[in-house]
Protein backbone atom coordinates (compact mmCIF):
# COMPACT_ATOMS: atom_id res chain seq x y z
CA UNK A 1 0.00 0.00 0.00
CA UNK A 2 2.82 2.53 0.96
CA UNK A 3 4.75 2.19 -2.45
CA UNK A 4 1.20 2.38 -4.21
CA UNK A 5 0.01 5.78 -2.16
CA UNK A 6 3.82 6.95 -3.44
CA UNK A 7 3.54 6.13 -6.78
CA UNK A 8 0.19 7.41 -6.98
CA UNK A 9 1.01 10.30 -5.01
CA UNK A 10 3.67 11.48 -7.40
CA UNK A 11 2.14 10.84 -10.76
CA UNK A 12 -0.71 13.01 -9.33
CA UNK A 13 1.74 15.57 -8.22
CA UNK A 14 3.60 15.27 -11.75
CA UNK A 15 0.37 16.59 -13.08
CA UNK A 16 -0.73 19.06 -10.32
CA UNK A 17 3.05 20.45 -10.66
CA UNK A 18 3.59 23.80 -12.84
CA UNK A 19 1.98 24.05 -15.97
CA UNK A 20 -1.45 22.45 -14.44
CA UNK A 21 -3.92 25.23 -14.44
CA UNK A 22 -1.03 27.73 -13.01
CA UNK A 23 -2.67 30.29 -15.01
CA UNK A 24 -6.32 29.71 -12.40
CA UNK A 25 -4.06 29.95 -9.46
CA UNK A 26 -4.95 33.51 -8.11
CA UNK A 27 -1.96 35.58 -7.20
CA UNK A 28 -3.25 35.16 -3.36
CA UNK A 29 -2.67 31.27 -3.06
CA UNK A 30 0.38 31.13 -5.75
CA UNK A 31 3.92 29.59 -3.64
CA UNK A 32 6.50 30.85 -5.82
CA UNK A 33 9.73 29.04 -6.07
CA UNK A 34 7.65 25.63 -4.94
CA UNK A 35 6.61 22.44 -6.51
CA UNK A 36 3.58 20.27 -6.28
CA UNK A 37 4.85 16.66 -4.68
CA UNK A 38 1.26 15.28 -4.20
CA UNK A 39 -2.17 15.93 -5.06
CA UNK A 40 -5.39 13.88 -3.38
CA UNK A 41 -9.11 14.63 -4.12
CA UNK A 42 -11.06 15.23 -0.92
CA UNK A 43 -14.70 14.45 0.34
CA UNK A 44 -15.77 15.68 3.40
CA UNK A 45 -17.19 18.28 5.11
CA UNK A 46 -16.83 21.91 6.67
CA UNK A 47 -18.75 21.70 10.23
CA UNK A 48 -20.03 24.55 11.70
CA UNK A 49 -21.26 26.11 14.98
CA UNK A 50 -23.87 28.58 15.82
CA UNK A 51 -22.33 31.10 18.46
CA UNK A 52 -22.69 34.53 19.01
CA UNK A 53 -20.45 37.70 16.99
CA UNK A 54 -19.33 39.91 18.93
CA UNK A 55 -22.27 42.45 18.45
CA UNK A 56 -24.53 39.34 20.42
CA UNK A 57 -26.04 38.16 16.94
CA UNK A 58 -26.25 34.51 16.49
CA UNK A 59 -23.86 33.08 13.47
CA UNK A 60 -22.28 30.19 11.96
CA UNK A 61 -18.85 29.96 12.63
CA UNK A 62 -16.25 27.70 11.23
CA UNK A 63 -15.32 24.70 13.93
CA UNK A 64 -13.38 22.45 11.83
CA UNK A 65 -13.27 19.81 8.37
CA UNK A 66 -13.82 16.25 8.45
CA UNK A 67 -12.59 14.68 4.97
CA UNK A 68 -11.15 11.70 3.41
CA UNK A 69 -8.21 12.44 1.01
CA UNK A 70 -8.43 9.94 -2.46
CA UNK A 71 -5.69 8.75 -4.93
CA UNK A 72 -6.92 6.36 -6.91
CA UNK A 73 -10.05 5.71 -6.35
CA UNK A 74 -8.81 4.85 -2.45
CA UNK A 75 -8.67 6.48 0.64
CA UNK A 76 -5.27 7.65 0.98
CA UNK A 77 -5.30 9.41 4.36
CA UNK A 78 -7.54 12.28 6.04
CA UNK A 79 -7.93 15.99 6.60
CA UNK A 80 -9.24 17.35 10.04
CA UNK A 81 -8.97 20.31 12.52
CA UNK A 82 -5.22 21.77 12.99
CA UNK A 83 -5.58 22.48 9.79
CA UNK A 84 -4.07 18.71 9.66
CA UNK A 85 -3.66 16.57 6.73
CA UNK A 86 -2.17 12.95 7.49
CA UNK A 87 -1.62 10.05 5.28
CA UNK A 88 -1.98 6.37 5.41
CA UNK A 89 1.80 6.45 5.27
CA UNK A 90 2.05 7.66 8.75
CA UNK A 91 3.36 11.31 7.45
CA UNK A 92 1.31 14.26 8.83
CA UNK A 93 1.29 18.13 8.03
CA UNK A 94 -0.37 21.19 10.42
CA UNK A 95 -0.59 24.24 8.28
CA UNK A 96 -1.69 28.01 9.38
CA UNK A 97 -3.23 30.10 6.95
CA UNK A 98 -0.94 32.29 4.58
CA UNK A 99 -3.40 33.41 1.72
CA UNK A 100 -6.75 33.58 0.19
CA UNK A 101 -9.23 33.60 -3.32
CA UNK A 102 -12.81 33.38 -3.15
CA UNK A 103 -14.53 30.24 -4.16
CA UNK A 104 -16.25 29.89 -7.60
CA UNK A 105 -19.78 30.60 -5.51
CA UNK A 106 -20.71 31.81 -2.75
CA UNK A 107 -21.75 28.12 -1.53
CA UNK A 108 -17.96 27.51 -2.60
CA UNK A 109 -15.40 27.39 0.39
CA UNK A 110 -12.40 29.54 -0.73
CA UNK A 111 -9.09 28.28 -2.06
CA UNK A 112 -6.69 28.65 0.17
CA UNK A 113 -2.79 28.79 0.94
CA UNK A 114 -1.53 27.52 3.74
CA UNK A 115 2.22 27.50 5.38
CA UNK A 116 3.28 23.81 7.05
CA UNK A 117 3.95 24.68 10.76
CA UNK A 118 4.80 20.98 11.22
CA UNK A 119 5.99 17.73 9.79
CA UNK A 120 5.03 14.86 12.04
CA UNK A 121 6.94 10.91 10.41
CA UNK A 122 9.02 10.02 6.94
CA UNK A 123 6.63 9.53 4.46
CA UNK A 124 5.24 11.66 1.58
CA UNK A 125 4.44 14.54 3.40
CA UNK A 126 7.44 15.10 5.56
CA UNK A 127 9.51 17.71 2.60
CA UNK A 128 6.20 19.47 2.37
CA UNK A 129 5.95 23.29 2.74
CA UNK A 130 2.80 24.55 1.19
CA UNK A 131 -0.34 23.22 1.10
CA UNK A 132 -3.31 24.40 -1.25
CA UNK A 133 -6.75 24.02 -1.52
CA UNK A 134 -8.21 24.48 -5.17
CA UNK A 135 -10.81 23.69 -6.49
CA UNK A 136 -13.32 23.53 -3.98
CA UNK A 137 -17.10 22.92 -4.52
CA UNK A 138 -19.48 23.62 -1.30
CA UNK A 139 -18.80 23.67 2.00
CA UNK A 140 -20.27 27.45 2.82
CA UNK A 141 -22.48 27.65 5.73
CA UNK A 142 -26.03 29.22 4.47
CA UNK A 143 -28.85 29.63 6.48
CA UNK A 144 -30.59 30.40 9.74
CA UNK A 145 -28.71 30.12 12.96
CA UNK A 146 -31.40 29.57 15.67
CA UNK A 147 -30.21 28.56 18.52
CA UNK A 148 -26.11 29.09 20.31
CA UNK A 149 -24.66 25.77 20.32
CA UNK A 150 -26.40 23.97 17.29
CA UNK A 151 -23.86 22.37 14.68
CA UNK A 152 -24.36 22.45 10.58
CA UNK A 153 -22.41 19.88 8.24
CA UNK A 154 -22.39 21.61 5.18
CA UNK A 155 -20.44 18.68 2.62
CA UNK A 156 -17.80 20.01 0.23
CA UNK A 157 -15.11 19.19 -2.26
CA UNK A 158 -11.56 20.09 -3.00
CA UNK A 159 -8.09 19.19 -4.23
CA UNK A 160 -5.37 19.68 -1.79
CA UNK A 161 -1.74 20.73 -3.88
CA UNK A 162 1.33 19.61 -1.03
CA UNK A 163 4.37 21.65 -2.39
CA UNK A 164 7.73 21.69 -1.31
CA UNK A 165 10.50 24.73 -1.98
CA UNK A 166 12.94 23.85 -4.84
Amino acid sequence: MHRHLVVTALILGSLAGPGYCEAQIPDAITAPGESAIAAFHAEGAQIYECKADPAGKLAWAFREPIASLIAGGKTAGRHYAGPAWELTDGSAVTGKLAGRAPGASSKDIPWLKLDVTSVRGNGLLSGVTTVQRIDTKGGAAEGPCDRAGEFLSVPYSAEYRFLKKN
